[in-house]
């Protein structure tokens, strides 16, 4: 890798960090190209340190000191860019990545992202793993903010840790959706939880909380079961489980995928179910996780007919706010599924998802299909009034209240 160095350090003094159009080809990691993004109205560094430090909010007045003072002293790059977990590959215009060189932290520099996900294409064996995420975690707290280190780890088919390195093995979560036994699902999260903890994350992007409605969904096995009680318990037995560890955990896909027959990886899926439908079986299933405390939600890309726009979840002002923070009473952070799957990236470009991602309610972004054009386009729509700051400051705080009770700040 560090053979790379000099030929993308010349190229970086003319164009700047990621800015080749580079594609991701290994194994398992998405693809993501970084593109130039559209020419949009520019402001100055005057002009956006001062929409920075603008009056706090009533929100922003409730916070911890040490969050009010970082919100603070952040200019809006380095807000915007907290929004956004990619995989590490996305920061330099890798192909892949196994470890951390001087390369990936000057271009860190210039977009300090809130956190990375990783896939099978990042594990090679145990000691490369804690070196990514140790010197990873390193270089982002130089800048005084961690980083959310995510995976997903769902146990059974969906493992990447446990499946490149032979951890301890759980079993796909239909198994213990079947057994209906909340201890058991308790000691899958904890054995997960622990160790991811060893290696240095502290996000797990799981449990899977939705309803096998149609056997034909695309989660399969990843479900724990068609009764909505049942997925309640065992999902919050899982999230318990793996919060033992100090693992942060992410009940997906809301508002369900299970009563669909498509797969948003590859296309849109559009899913007819009623307001009271969901109510009574796809809501409660959610519940359980909630009120045990999960940190995140995901978001999918799934059309829900009762939404009524027409919008995929994670763009969808219905779901995500009139839904999961309303109907639900989530206050938590809201993550989108990947911005890189085909139901988004068929439709709409890496900026215009983030803006109307934003504008939905959406915390943070799942690995954008271009990075840099996403950053820069949500920059540019506050810069233009289309985003307020305060909206930008909501979610940063949210993000910056779990960091610290993680210790990242």
């Amino acid at each position: 890798m560090k053979k790379l160095v000099l030929p993308m350090l010349i190229l970086s003094l003319l164009t700047g960090c990621g800015d080749s159009p580079v594609e991701l080809s290994a194994v398992s990691v998405p693809a993501a190209n970084f593109s130039e993004p559209e020419t949009v109205p520019q402001t100055s560094e005057a002009e956006t340190t001062e929409a920075a430090s603008e009056a706090p909010t009533e929100a922003e007045e409730t916070v911890s000191p040490k969050v009010a003072k970082k919100l603070k002293e952040m200019n809006l790059q380095e807000k915007i860019c907290q929004m956004f977990v990619a995989v590490p590959e996305a920061v330099p215009g890798y192909n892949s990545m196994l470890y951390v060189d001087d390369w990936f932290n000057t271009c860190y520099e210039e977009y300090p992202i809130g956190g990375f996900i990783y896939f099978d294409a990042n594990i090679s064996y145990d000691q490369q793993l804690r070196d990514l995420l140790g010197r990873s975690q390193e270089t982002a707290m130089d800048r005084g903010i961690g980083v959310f280190q995510s995976v997903d780890e769902e146990g059974g088919s969906i493992t990447r840790v446990q499946k490149m390195l032979w951890t301890d093995p759980v079993y796909d979560m239909s198994h213990y959706g079947k057994l209906n036994d909340v201890d058991k699902a308790y000691e899958a999260g904890r054995t997960i939880g622990g160790y991811l903890a060893d290696y240095g994350f502290n996000v797990d992007f799981a449990p899977v909380a939705d309803v096998n409605i149609n056997p034909s969904n695309e989660l399969g096995n990843r479900i724990f079961s068609s009764d909505p009680i049942v997925v309640s318990d065992m999902s919050a037995a899982v999230v318990k489980g793996l919060k033992s560890q100090d693992i942060c955990t992410t009940l997906k896909h809301f508002p369900g995928l299970g009563a669909g027959d498509g797969n948003t990886h590859y296309d849109s899926v559009h899913i007819d179910r009623t307001y009271e439908q969901l109510t009574i079986e796809e809501f409660p299933a959610f519940k359980g996780g909630i009120e045990a405390g999960t940190d995140f939600v995901m978001v999918g890309h799934q059309v829900t007919s009762a939404s009524g726009d027409d919008l995929p979840g994670d763009l969808s002002p219905v779901v995500v706010t009139d839904w999961l923070r309303g109907e639900m009473g989530f206050d938590g952070i809201i993550i989108s599924d990947s911005h890189s799957m085909g139901a988004i990236t068929n439709v709409y470009t890496s900026d215009e998802a983030a803006i109307m991602a934003v504008k939905a309610g959406v915390d943070v972004i799942l690995m954008p299909y271009d990075l840099r054009t996403a950053v820069d386009g949500l920059k540019a729509a506050v810069n233009t009034g289309k985003i307020p700051l305060e909206r930008i400051n909501e979610s940063v705080t949210r993000i910056l209240e779990k960091k610290e009770e993680l210790g990242l700040i």
